[in-house]
């Protein structure tokens, strides 16, 4: 967004642009832009799938109406696929509606002209209303169809003569002064016929989405010229927007000993073996989580229609785990047709609803982009071809995350690939230079990206006041733009050290309930004997020099400066009443996401990144043992929170539960032993993820301790580049750097120098800068503030804590959509907790009062006061 920004400040989008001056321009500020390959100027934005390019298409249209009043927009899709998702995600009260959140377009939505209805004349009625050039128009057509249509030499149906207007409607676009287009999936159709006729549009600027930015030519494939903006694959999945592709095959596996039917079925059996597993512990962490449940599913990439109804056969056959997939599989192929495909059509569409069986799709050659899915876990593919095609043409279509980002569960996070007999081929080819998995390692950046990164120190500014280094750094540059933070009040080197000593021994009285306690007589006393105690002669020093000091005056100096150079932290301790005791109730067990089948082989999987292995292993761990039900309960006590003393007879009860499931549909007691022992784990996982929603415990009276009435502040330790200290008043033009700088310039800031994690963290601390009397980010474990999330406790890091005279702020920005997220809402339920506790210590103690604001991004701005964002969004 920052890029187009920047394109059209260099290059304003209009009508008859000199083209040849415009992608000079351009090339100045971004060097891979040689060429625009149109006869408009024209960028493409090279991104990964899974990441969001219809969102992204909805946000450079949402920008360029709002910032330079640009109102019809031209989208061509490559596909019907595609064409008809396009058509429902720019459709108001739509599940992926891009715009979503736009305030312009929730009274008055963009109108949709499509390659279906235009000739209606929706797009062109400018005569009938008043403000409809006004209204944003978005035509949506399928460059497939066009080209259909120019074969021969034909013009295409949009450039025919309209009796509705007495023009082509593709005429009335042309003349238009400030088209847009944009190209999904540009890489389909850069060459095609239908595109050379679109070209005739004139559009005022082009915009193209592909996560392949070049075209196949006779040697090899021809790389786009045009592409602005580069997120390969490798590094969406580096920072955790898509799933990591691994390969699955049995260990010690000999493919050579088996025939091609025996290989297709071992690797149709190892696939659904993984499917079960993905599917418990889906539900597992979604149990855990307090998430909604995914289904997962299971791609079968079939040779052709023959070869996949042949595969449809076996799986539904009585020889396939008894027949148990026989409702729960689908082929997907161009062999149907009438009812048959319909129906087909609309179990494919709904294959990511639980309450669709489908769990193995068997397809040969329709499903390819615009099938945007995020519950795809297994890909078997039988087709033979090369480790590299079978790689790019199979998991494009798995990357995506079904919670839209990492969990943090391996299983939950990965997409399998079954190749038993292409393993180690592919293993090779993923670790090609030029590997789509490893391609972001190929690109390079420009020389401005490839800065050294350095450790940074920071001492709080009273350090310095008493003659310390307060930054720390390998870093000559960063030192030498460290910008003093006072003048030292102490001159000879004995009065700093007297300072320093008084400075350490200060902050052994955080027990004290405020540092203000630090000015009463009898503590000043206590410090002054304590200082003189640590301030023993060196070698050389002259007898009596000791007593020629005002050990009273410095240390009452050196305690204001400390008082006036912290903000008081509390450490506040809750503690429980009495003994704390609980259990769970007895409950039924909800088993229909269980259908694990019985292994008879080491399964071994491998990611295609980074290299880890895991091992399902076919065999049982440790002795047998008597009873089916031990192997689970043996898995339970290992929990935390279960007591086999106190929980015994609930979990006999649970794990006789799973063993009558088992029995429910395996064939004999061999098959249930088997799975108790190979599953052993995830299914104690799904247990004990179940029991979390029957956990009982008595109300509990909590204590509230304050151990510490204030604690010494934290020198932060960041990273940053080699780089001088940035002055935090100037605005930032690249701010996808602003997480490796490091900026000073502060005026009421506790320490000289800050990092900030977003632009709006600097606009805010701007603020601060203005309206507190002192501000500071603090560093992990200064609060020591814990919260609950996902069954575990987090350590929370406020952004900010401010001090006003009557007030002390803790301060925390988030971007707008996620200031709903659950992680979020439990930060900020214990942020609230915290300073209502410290609020209750401090009116006792003649301190100020505390409060949580939690702010939106874009509610922070440089005309906003502190005590304007209090009144909006203190909680």
């Amino acid at each position: 967004m920052e890029i187009l920004d920047q394109v059209t400040a260099i290059v304003p989008p209009r009508k008859d642009a000199d083209i040849i001056a415009a992608q000079q321009f351009i090339q100045e500020h971004f060097p891979k832009v040689t060429d625009f390959e149109r006869e408009f100027p024209s960028l493409c934005f090279a991104l990964a799938t899974g990441v969001g390019k219809t969102r992204l298409m909805g946000a450079f249209i949402s920008y360029l109406h709002l910032a330079h009043g640009i109102n019809n927009y031209f989208v061509l899709a490559p596909n019907l696929t595609i064409y008809n998702k396009l058509i429902a995600d720019f459709t108001p009260n739509t599940p992926k509606y891009v715009f979503k959140g736009i305030a312009e377009f929730a009274q008055e939505p963009p109108i949709i002209i499509t390659g279906d209805n235009y000739q209606q004349g929706g797009g062109v009625r400018r005569d009938m209303l008043p403000g409809f050039e006004r209204v944003v128009h978005i035509n949506i057509f399928n460059i497939s169809k066009i080209n259909s249509e120019v074969r021969g030499g034909k013009a295409p149906r949009i450039k025919r003569l309209s009796e509705y207007i007495g023009e082509s409607y593709f005429e009335y676009l042309a003349a238009l002064p400030d088209l847009v287009l944009i190209m999904d999936e540009s890489h389909r159709y850069r060459a095609s016929a239908g595109v050379k006729a679109i070209n005739e549009l004139k559009p005022v600027l082009g915009l193209e989405l592909t996560a392949t930015p070049f075209t196949e030519g006779t040697k090899g494939p021809v790389p786009f010229k045009n592409v602005i903006y580069d997120y390969p694959l490798a590094k969406a999945m580096e920072d955790g927007f898509v799933k990591e592709p691994a390969v699955a095959t049995q260990k010690d596996f000999d493919p050579k000993k088996f025939s091609p039917s025996e290989l297709e079925k071992i690797k149709l059996e190892d696939g659904v073996r993984l499917h079960e597993n993905v599917k418990v512990q889906l539900e597992t962490y979604a149990r855990e989580t307090g998430q909604q449940i995914v289904k997962p599913f299971i791609l079968v990439i079939a040779r052709d229609t023959t070869h996949a109804a042949e595969l449809l056969k076996l799986i539904q056959s009585g020889n396939f785990f008894e027949g148990r997939y026989k409702e729960k599989v689908i082929q997907v192929d161009s062999s149907k047709t009438g009812a048959e495909e319909e129906e087909m059509i609309a179990r494919l569409l709904k294959v990511e609803s639980s309450e669709e069986p489908t769990e193995i799709v068997i397809h040969v050659n329709m499903l390819k982009e615009g099938w945007d899915v995020t519950n795809l876990y297994t890909i078997i593919p039988l087709r033979a071809a090369n480790a590299r095609t079978l790689i790019e043409q199979s998991i494009g279509r798995g990357l995506r995350l079904p919670y839209g980002r990492r969990t943090g569960v391996t299983a939950v996070d990965r997409l399998n690939i079954v190749v038993h007999d292409k393993f180690q081929e592919i293993i090779d080819d993923a670790n090609r230079p030029d590997s789509v998995i490893r391609l972001a390692k190929t690109i390079l950046d420009s020389p401005d990206d490839h800065q050294k990164l350095v450790t940074v120190i920071c001492q709080p500014n009273v350090v310095g006041l008493l003659g310390g280094q307060v930054v720390e750094s390998e870093s000559k540059v960063i030192l030498e733009s460290a910008l003093p933070t006072g003048k030292s009040i102490f001159t000879t080197d004995t009065e700093k050290k007297v300072a320093r000593a008084t400075y350490q021994i200060l902050n052994r009285y955080e027990f004290l309930p405020s540092s203000e306690h630090l000015r009463r007589d009898d503590v000043q006393k206590e410090i002054v004997a304590k200082v003189k105690e640590a301030m023993v002669p060196s070698q050389g020093e002259l007898a009596g020099m000791a007593e020629s000091i005002d050990f009273a005056a410095m240390v009452a100096k050196t305690t204001d400066m400390v008082i006036k150079g912290t903000i008081d932290i509390p450490r506040i301790v809750f503690l429980p009443k009495g003994d704390v005791t609980g259990g769970f109730n007895a409950f039924l067990l909800d088993m229909n996401g269980i259908h694990f089948q019985p292994v008879d082989r080491d399964i071994l999987i491998q990611h295609l990144r980074t290299h880890q292995q895991e091992t399902l292993s076919a065999s049982g761990k440790g002795q047998r043992e008597l009873r089916m039900e031990d192997y689970l309960v043996r898995a339970l006590i290992d929990f935390d929170d279960i007591s086999y003393d106190t929980h015994a007879d609930l979990i006999y009860d649970l794990a006789g539960q799973v063993v009558k499931h088992l029995k429910g549909y395996l064939k004999n007691d061999a098959e249930v032993e088997n799975v108790m022992q190979f599953h052993q784990r995830p299914l104690a996982e799904f247990v004990h993820a179940q029991m979390q929603a029957h956990h009982w415990e008595p109300k509990v009276d909590y204590e509230v301790k304050v151990s510490k009435g204030f604690t010494e502040l934290k020198p932060p330790i960041a990273t940053a580049t080699d780089k001088p200290i940035y002055n935090f008043r100037h605005p930032i033009a690249d701010k996808s750097k602003i997480g490796q700088m490091l900026f000073g310039g502060f005026s009421r800031c506790l320490y000289p120098a800050q990092k900030f994690d977003s632009d709006s963290e600097r606009v805010l601390a701007l603020i601060l800068d203005r309206h507190a009397e002192k501000w500071f980010k603090p560093s992990r474990g200064q609060f020591q503030l814990f919260y609950k999330w996902s069954n575990e406790h987090h350590e929370y890091q406020p952004d900010f804590v401010a001090e006003t005279k009557d007030m002390i702020y803790m301060l925390e920005s988030k971007a707008r959509n996620e200031m709903g997220n659950p992680e979020v809402q439990a930060k900020k339920e214990a942020a609230i907790l915290w300073c209502r506790r410290a609020t209750d210590h401090n009116k006792k103690n003649g301190g100020k009062p505390w409060k949580y604001l939690l702010i939106p991004h874009d509610a922070i701005a440089e005309n906003m006061s502190l005590s304007g964002l209090s009144s909006q969004f203190a909680k």
